[in-house]
């Protein structure tokens, strides 16, 4: 039984296992179920590939199935990337909890995160945004390496992440999910699909209507303190999330729309933070999270059926987002209304070799932050309009040349042009090259808020301007099979140069500035990666990435010195391996991660010189994660752990014991702070 503290956490499970039992009970005696899903179905989907290329798109794609998914546990989106080798996810400090994932070389704030092709996770969002999306309600995640379409904004500099949820018309009508670990963090998890009954039915029969009910629960109450520092090795929290919507198609239309509402406390600090049940002489140093999101959304398309190259459609969002936080004796208070529309039709030039979208969007941002004594209220409106062209040469050629002009309130106008071309040797080889530019507006506290757990003094030089860049990419990608073994190999290279960048420098202790580059600014990015199925049921992976990331820096003393970027690791090697028994009874995966070296800012003082600086370098670490999964007709038992070595980074938090000292800091986090995690589960299925 779990250690629950917090009342309101114990409440929303009894309720939550109240609709468990309640849902349950009616699929056992419900009259009109859904028809059983054909088994030549379920064959297909069994025996995908747990990760593939989409070999259509002319964008380097790669799409993470449920499999893969279901290859660890996957409680939210920043678990959901453990298998794979394009993007990395850490933690930002060792005191918040907050993860923020690497692509490219480069932070994650240059990926465009989307959620069904809805610009999400973004602005105040993007600190725990990754924690905001539960594992179990992801259907799919579509990776895309370089500049993306021009059709879902300019903010896709370095890639952009898709995520498709579970659709209300395809999903089981009951999926449970249950975990546990040894940590004592447990969640459940409840997605409910519903067809909408015969009395508001289409014609014919068909079901027009249907509805779907996700909701998540988890918290952790269990204070853990394994290397001894008196701060929590991972914050106390508690977080319900709940996302209904509703789907509609016919033939000439589809329509959808929905709601998701979040909460959630985090306490995090020294080992007695947030207990009111002692008394010390001395302050105790904590953090506090309260965050309250709210999201509205629909998509609305026109459908053409004799001309199903033919569609109109809208897509609406709006975002309500409230944090409030305390850093020891320092608040943080943070709001953001946004507001997005998309407006696109897409058609033919005389036939379907030649196609094209064109449309207008709309962007609103409300920002309202504040930390100790800085203040930034900042708001946005973004007018724009785009057209992207796609010539296909069937079989063998595609090109797709897109731009788009948008007019900001604060920075005028944004010009984005953006190309991507796909060239087939043949059915098994291809090749794809892209370029184009890319414009975002940095929100430099929400997007750095683990070096925000420190002593450091926050100091803006100057009038921050927003960040661009040029992209340029190619990657071949070569599907092949030796007797009988199947494989694919796909090596990529990508560069990013910015025009301008958010500079975060703490190379200096106790400061941490923020300016705008004065200089040259650059990301080099090299991957190749290797997928076998020498035998059937067994998957093999094996990845090598190399990075090479610089920028310039210095400004706080008149300097301009080119440095490597910190908390980057040049290389970086993975493997996985996962293996199924016959008709998946029994399912083995096994994960091994090698991080490499990487440069860390200093822990003491050294001068004001950027051009004699000491180096401060990581060691390199491995890292083991490994799942096993036993499977019934509708049930799966799965039971693994995390971090199985038990490599832990030694003394994440500088100066802990004097926490309102000079020499604090917890935001030089670079490997793992917990050790060895073991954890357990159970999913169920009903059709």
């Amino acid at each position: 039984m779990l250690p629950f503290s917090n009342i309101k956490a114990a409440v929303l499970l009894y309720h939550i296992s109240y609709i468990i039992i309640l849902s349950f009970t009616q699929s056992l005696f419900a009259q009109n179920s859904i028809p059983e899903k054909k088994d030549t179905l379920k064959t297909v989907i069994i025996r995908s590939q747990a990760t593939v290329i989409d070999k259509l798109n002319p964008i380097q794609t790669e799409i993470i199935t449920t499999k893969a998914l279901a290859k660890a546990a996957c409680c939210n989106l920043s678990e959901s990337f453990e298998t794979n080798a394009s993007v990395s996810v850490g933690f930002s400090d060792a005191v918040t909890g907050a993860k923020q994932i690497q692509m490219l070389g480069l932070s994650g704030n240059y990926v465009q995160m989307n959620v069904e092709n809805i610009p999400n996770l973004r602005g105040l969002g993007s600190t725990f945004g990754l924690n905001y999306i539960p594992g179990t309600w992801v259907q799919s995640i579509d990776i895309a390496k370089g500049v993306g379409s021009v059709v879902t904004g300019y903010e896709s500099m370095t890639g952009a992440i898709n995520v498709e949820l579970q659709k209300p018309d395809l999903a089981d009508k009951i999926y449970l999910n249950t975990y546990i670990n040894s940590f004592g963090r447990g969640e459940i998890n409840l997605n409910l699909a519903k067809i909408a009954p015969l009395s508001i039915r289409g014609g014919a029969g068909v079901n027009k209507w249907s509805s779907g009910l996700l909701l998540h629960t988890s918290t952790l109450q269990n204070r853990i303190d394994k290397n001894g520092d008196n701060f929590l090795d991972l914050p106390l929290y508690t977080q319900f999330n709940g996302m209904n919507r509703w789907l509609y198609k016919s033939d000439k239309m589809m329509a959808q729309f929905g709601v998701k509402y979040l909460e959630e406390d985090r306490t995090g600090g020294d080992i007695l933070a947030g207990r009111k049940d002692v008394q010390t002489l001395l302050p105790v140093y904590s953090f506090t999270n309260k965050t309250k999101r709210m999201e509205f959304f629909s998509k609305t398309a026109k459908l053409f059926p004799e001309k199903p190259y033919k569609g109109l459609g809208l897509i609406l969002n709006g975002t309500l987002h409230n944090s409030q936080s305390m850093f020891g004796f320092k608040p943080y208070n943070g709001k953001e209304n946004s507001f997005y529309s998309n407006l696109i039709y897409q058609n033919i030039f005389g036939n379907t070799n030649h196609s094209y979208k064109i449309g207008a969007s709309y962007l609103l941002d409300n920002y309202d932050e504040s930390y100790a004594n800085n203040q930034r209220i900042r708001k946005e409106a973004v007018a724009g309009v785009f057209f992207e062209y796609t010539y296909t040469y069937p079989t063998k050629f595609t090109a797709v040349l897109g731009s788009r002009v948008d007019f900001h309130n604060l920075f005028g106008r944004i010009f984005t042009p953006r190309l991507h071309l796909k060239y087939d040797f043949n059915e098994n080889t291809t090749l794809r090259l892209a370029a184009g530019k890319g414009f975002r507006v940095s929100n430099p506290l929400a997007e750095n808020f683990g070096s925000l757990v420190s002593s450091r003094h926050v100091v803006f030089l100057e009038t921050l301007q927003p960040e661009k860049s040029w992209n340029y990419g190619i990657s071949l990608h070569k599907e092949f099979q030796i007797v009988d073994i199947k494989g694919s190999f796909i090596t990529d290279f990508y560069r990013t140069d910015f025009q301008n960048q958010l500079i975060v420098d703490a190379e200096h202790f106790g400061h941490l500035y923020f300016y705008n580059l004065d200089g040259k600014s650059f990301s080099n990015s090299f991957q190749a990666e290797l997928n076998l199925m020498p035998v059937p049921r067994l998957e093999l992976k094996l990845a090598y990435r190399y990075f090479d990331v610089k920028n310039t820096m210095g400004k706080p003393y008149g300097e301009s010195v080119l440095l490597p970027k910190m908390f980057i690791s040049p290389e970086r090697v993975l493997f996985n391996a996962g293996y199924a028994l016959p008709y998946n009874k029994w399912k083995f995966d096994f994960t091994l991660q090698w991080n490499g070296k990487k440069r860390l800012p200093l822990t003491h003082p050294h001068g004001n010189s950027y051009k004699d600086m000491p180096v401060n370098i990581a060691p390199s670490f491995f890292n083991l994660n490994g799942q096993i999964t036993r499977t019934f007709k509708k049930w799966d038992m799965y039971v693994g752990g995390e971090n199985l070595n038990n490599f832990t980074q030694k003394d994440p938090i500088i100066g802990y014991k004097n926490p309102f000292g000079t020499g604090f800091d917890a935001g030089l986090t670079w490997g793992p702070v917990t050790g060895r995690m073991i954890y357990a589960g159970m999913r169920y299925k009903y059709n």
